[in-house]
């Protein structure tokens, strides 16, 4: 069959269904393997990968872009009920395949790994429960994104009522934080018996592969091969004993100026964990006004990072690959996808006009650069990274973007303005580790305890548990079920289990690069350039190592990165 004749027209690809790509697979199936023809077999295999994939990306896409679109909807599940698993079923067959050939294509030894461990895992009565936890995650999606608030007469996002949490006006703060936290909770029936349904499934998953757990199937599915659960727990004592007294620092300092006897959550500006409001009646960073300031300076920050990293962008910006602003019916948070048959990025996310905004273009746009530096990879399977090393993508460029954020080099702020926005950017890092920690301890122990664990209760107690021994310096008395059902608003444990402690390990990879600009800027970006384009050909270490890193879990690595945060942020103070 003439694999060319696959589509590339958009449109065309997201109308395809299985009837029209299965005799490329069957094709593939029965064609002999050699050394002399594996190349174009895994060009051929790649070629069809590439609109599976992209069926995916972009029916998925667009049910985020409205949730309440029900063409959307309807063609997305036609996709999980009828293309996704046959699919599946295919890529199996032309991995056990080609594993079974013998053959060792070149560059090709790290996807041959994680073929292995993919063969291993997957079974066909899996497929449908896939989809339907797929399902759960759209379900997941319409009740965070229907949740709005009415303040003064106007309809709010949860999103946008966010902001307003930086009144000076700590009366106004706490009524605000109140609604917003009273509206989310309304949804908590909901949300624990979906809750249910997710843990049916995943238990059924790993049963039905032959794992004595959902974390041994989800450690082997996320091709967990350089470290184990025992590392995390590592990780979350380091956090502790480095982290913690850090963080204890930044919220005293905060309580200090603000005058208060204690923080509560409506002192802190996300009304969660992360950094209190400024004092005096500091107003929020501003930093645009319309999607189109927005993207013009981001643009130009990059620039000035690295030119060929401003081209990608603009590229983005004139191909429409980027959907920014917040609004109604928009799924909540923010991701980078890619569109494989064109090798190309698209950034979704919910801006609002804030400095928040600004870090998660500068992340997203982080995963976005990876796409394009890793697209001349020949073959599907190499472009499969390490989800710990694609954060340090996206979380190594928040810090190196981060010296251009001025308006003389075309940014968004003044010197001083800059200088607040890097303090509270640093401040955030240092706060995140101990929240990573609180998520990912939390998932471990619901999947070790998967009876106790599918009990909405037994979560509440759990929950409130870490947070109280990792974010101790807030104080939440009187609040016990706004607090208690956090896990609630936290999407990665319902949606992407398991998937935070990449966060936590990439910030860690991404302060060392940052570490490295200081020394000699170009270089550090030439290594991390030269690291995304190395796509998932070699291991989680080497690619670290060839970003300019270490990876690592202990209380040196972590304290050395503390401390030049720390370094930092007082030097950015005396601006």
């Amino acid at each position: 069959m003439d694999f060319n004749k696959l589509p590339t027209n958009s449109q065309a690809i997201i109308n395809l269904t299985w009837a029209d790509l299965e005799p490329y697979a069957s094709e593939l199936e029965s064609r002999p393997l050699s050394a002399a023809s594996v190349e174009q077999w895994l060009l051929d295999w790649t070629a069809l990968s590439d609109r599976v994939s992209e069926i995916y990306s972009r029916l998925s896409l667009a049910t985020t872009l409205n949730t309440a679109d029900e063409q959307a909807d309807r063609m997305f599940k036609n996709y999980l009920d009828n293309v996704y698993p046959a699919a599946m079923s295919a890529g199996q067959i032309l991995k056990e395949k080609l594993l079974a050939s013998g053959l060792q294509p070149a560059g090709f030894e790290i996807p041959l790994r994680n073929m292995r461990a993919e063969a291993d895992l997957f079974r066909t009565e899996n497929l449908p429960l896939l989809s339907e936890q797929q399902k759960l995650n759209m379900n997941y999606d319409k009740i965070i994104g229907a949740q709005s608030v009415e303040w003064e007469g106007q309809e709010f996002t949860i999103s946008r009522i966010k902001q307003k949490l930086h009144n000076p006006d700590r009366s106004q703060r706490e009524k605000i934080w109140r609604a917003m936290l009273g509206r989310q909770i309304a949804d908590r029936q909901n949300i624990n018996d979906l809750w249910k349904k997710y843990m049916q499934i995943r238990a059924s998953l790993a049963a039905n592969a032959g794992k004595p757990s959902y974390r041994e199937y989800i450690w082997q599915q996320y091709l967990r091969f350089d470290y184990t659960p025992q590392d995390c727990r590592s990780f979350h004592q380091a956090i502790e004993q480095v982290v913690v007294p850090a963080a204890k620092r930044i919220y005293e300092r905060h309580r200090q100026q603000l005058g208060l006897d204690k923080l509560r959550p409506w002192d802190l500006s996300d009304g969660w964990f992360g950094r209190p409001v400024e004092s005096g009646g500091q107003i929020p960073l501003k930093p645009f006004q319309s999607m189109d300031e927005f993207q013009k300076k981001a643009a130009s920050i990059f620039d000035h990072v690295d030119p060929q990293l401003g081209q990608y962008f603009r590229f983005m910006q004139v191909e429409k690959l980027l959907d920014l602003d917040n609004r109604k019916n928009k799924a909540p948070g923010a991701y980078c996808t890619s569109f494989d048959v064109i090798r190309k990025p698209f950034v979704f996310m919910n801006a609002v006009g804030q400095h928040d905004d600004v870090q998660t273009l500068l992340h997203e746009s982080g995963h976005a650069f990876h796409v394009f530096e890793a697209s001349q990879l020949p073959y599907a399977q190499q472009l499969t990274v390490p989800m710990e090393f694609a954060e340090v993508a996206s979380m190594g460029m928040e810090l190196l973007a981060a010296p251009y954020l001025t308006r003389e080099n075309g940014g968004y702020y003044t010197t001083a303005e800059a200088a607040r926005a890097r303090i509270e950017h640093l401040e955030g890092e240092i706060l995140f580790w101990p929240f990573m920690a609180v998520v990912d301890a939390f998932q471990h122990w619901v999947y070790e305890n998967p009876k106790t664990g599918s009990d909405p209760a037994s979560c509440d107690a759990q929950w409130t548990e870490l947070w109280l021994r990792f974010i101790p310096s807030v104080d939440w008395s009187g609040l016990d079920e706004e607090l208690k059902t956090g896990w609630h608003r936290k999407l990665h444990i319902h949606q992407v289990p398991f998937y935070y402690v990449e966060y936590g390990l990439a910030q860690l990879g991404s302060v060392q690069i940052f570490a490295n600009s200081i020394k000699d800027q170009a270089r550090a970006v030439a290594s991390y350039r030269q690291a995304l384009s190395l796509g998932g050909k070699v291991t989680l270490p080497e690619l670290f190592a060839s970003a300019g890193g270490k990876f690592g879990f202990d209380v040196d690595t972590v304290q050395q990165a503390v401390t030049l945060m720390e370094s930092t942020i007082e030097s950015l103070g005396k601006k």
